[in-house]
């Protein structure tokens, strides 16, 4: 039957994706994922004080982050009631 390049495609990827799928798992449990450059922790060289602040910092961009998303989820939830009612 005639399918025409969309057959085609279509297998192409899927053979496409199985061939990525080893690379893909050991890649997953490493530090680095898919980026070239290694990361290294060398175990004592941060004292708790160090370890502190990092954690604080992190904390303090969770929080913005989420800040962030929590205010653009309401303007569009607002947009679309206000649009909901219009129309309605």
């Amino acid at each position: 039957m005639g399918f025409g390049g969309s057959a085609q495609s279509m297998i192409t990827i899927l053979k496409n994706n199985k061939n990525m799928l080893s690379e893909r798992r050991n890649k997953k449990h490493s530090l680095t994922g898919y980026k070239t450059t290694n990361t290294e922790f060398k175990i004592g060289e941060a004292s708790p004080q160090v370890l502190r602040e990092i954690r604080e910092r992190l904390q303090k961009e969770q929080r913005s982050k989420r800040r962030k998303i929590l205010i653009l989820f309401g303007l569009i939830m607002s947009l679309i009631l206000l649009v909901f009612i219009y129309f309605y």
